[in-house]
């Protein structure tokens, strides 16, 4: 079936916010912030600090706080050395491009094998060969472009690759890509020459017209702005780039803000829980740590009219979609690990995981999916370019400290009772204060009498807001 792709872009001073839905789901979301810029795809004149050989890699200062760190695999060199320590050095200077984001403690990653995405087309301009994108499925056309590419590529040097995009798309308008991608690196090559180190000579595209870039497509029918100013902007884009897509481009004039006239902001308010209800009774839980993800299945309130193994195999196949959806929707990579509902029959493991295989085809991050385990846990991985939804949105608890959960009322009692055990033989004082979080307070009153029994003591328990929910003092 077709994709009806509707795009929602919501513009404010702080914040440019982008909703992709399909066939009427919400299924992308990206999101720039003045305050935290992406650098992904940026350009850099950087200077080499450090050559690391134990790791082979190196870090290259290009300006920022935090130094990039550079795989000896990323390293483009005309000469054949496989030690990372003769491929580069200190002081040298690179021009690099970012391929993945800071995230939480660590730098941006780099390459030198800079790549220039246009909307039909990517240039690759140290690379030499041409290649096509795998889902471009017919053979006829798949010839069409290799043949009208490579006869294009004899007048120049680098590599390229053809996006999904150039299916079906005239002569012509690969050759005016073709030429402005290599006028693109000529003036980035020029300035490479000119600026001092550690400076930026490229910056990508804003995070809308990248949507334009990468999305526009047959399969867009709307895309709803709520900015005058960014529509002006996205129109005079289009004209240069789509002028076919302009009558698609349209103003969105509702009094309702538009990300909740289009039920954007109640379901990106529930990306925050980890519990994701699914429509049989079901719900998945999702487990996001640095460098793993947990996802578990349940089947919840759900039961089918026949065997357990039917419930199992209903709720699965309901939960791999959503599970797919969820991983775009919170930008969730690295290594993935998900316990599905367990099920007998060997036939049914795999019709689930077809449907899951199935359910991610549509990301346009590499998503790579292993067979089910005997444990019935399926392992896979998924491209890491930047900090997930969780990350941008959120800090980890000062209370909890990540882990999810704070200390019981009980547990607070506990420690409090150990505190005034130390505390009633430094002096002969009989009475003491003990200030509390008024969410605890009601706990303590009501064991109040037990604790002045215990110690023979009298006690004053008051209430402070500036308390933590952990946190108590003992005043004497």
């Amino acid at each position: 079936m077709k994709k009806e792709i509707i795009v929602v872009v919501n513009k404010t001073f702080e914040e440019t916010k982008v909703a992709v839905l399909e066939n009427g789901r919400f299924f992308d979301l990206f999101i720039e912030r003045q305050e935290s810029e992406k650098i992904i795809n940026n350009i850099y004149k950087g200077k080499v600090q450090n050559v690391v050989p134990a790791l082979g890699s190196a870090f290259v200062d290009i300006g920022l706080s935090r130094s990039a760190y550079l795989s000896s695999d990323d390293i483009v060199t005309c000469h054949n050395e496989k030690k990372v320590e003769d491929m580069i050095k200190v002081g040298q200077d690179i021009m690099v491009q970012v391929c993945k984001e800071p995230i939480n403690k660590k730098g941006p990653k780099v390459t030198m094998g800079i790549s220039l995405p246009g909307r039909l087309l990517v240039y690759m301009p140290f690379g030499d060969s041409v290649n096509i994108s795998r889902k471009i499925k017919n053979k006829q056309e798949c010839k069409r472009l290799e043949n009208l590419v490579g006869e294009l590529k004899k007048n120049m040097s680098g590599g390229i690759i053809i996006r999904t995009e150039a299916e079906r798309a005239e002569e012509t308008e690969i050759k005016n890509e073709i030429k402005y991608l290599t006028r693109l690196w000529t003036s980035i090559a020029e300035k490479f020459k000119d600026v001092k180190q550690r400076n930026l000579i490229h910056k990508d595209l804003n995070i809308i017209f990248q949507i334009i870039r990468d999305y526009f497509s047959d399969d867009v029918v709307l895309m709803h702005i709520d900015s005058q100013k960014e529509l002006d902007n996205v129109v005079d884009f289009v004209k240069m780039t789509l002028p076919e897509f302009l009558n698609r481009v349209i103003l969105y004039e509702g009094e309702t803000p538009i990300f909740e006239a289009y039920g954007i902001k109640k379901e990106i308010d529930r990306l925050r829980s980890n519990k994701v209800d699914l429509d049989s009774g079901g719900y998945i839980i999702i487990q996001e740590a640095e460098s793993l993800c947990a996802i578990d299945v349940n089947s919840g309130k759900f039961m089918s009219e026949f065997t357990q193994e039917e419930t199992a195999v209903l709720t699965n196949l309901e939960a791999s979609d959503e599970i797919a959806r969820q991983l775009r929707l919170r930008n969730i990579g690295g290594i993935i690990v998900i316990d599905f509902i367990d099920m007998k029959r060997s036939v049914n493991k795999r019709k689930v995981l077809n449907r899951f295989r199935k359910a991610t085809k549509g990301d346009r991050a590499k998503v790579k999916i292993w067979p089910i385990t005997k444990l019935g846990l399926v392992e896979m991985t998924r491209e890491r370019k930047k900090e997930s939804l969780f990350s941008l949105l959120g800090n980890t608890c000062p209370l909890c400290r990540g882990l999810g959960l704070v200390l019981s009322k009980n547990s607070i009692f506990i420690n409090v009772c150990n505190e005034i055990e130390k505390l009633k033989f430094r002096g002969d004082k009989n009475r003491i204060k003990i200030k509390l979080n008024p969410d605890i307070v009601g706990y303590f009153e009501k064991r109040k009498s037990k604790l002045e029994q215990l110690f023979n003591i009298e006690i004053d328990i008051e209430p402070s807001a500036e308390m933590l929910r952990e946190e108590y003092k003992i005043i004497f």
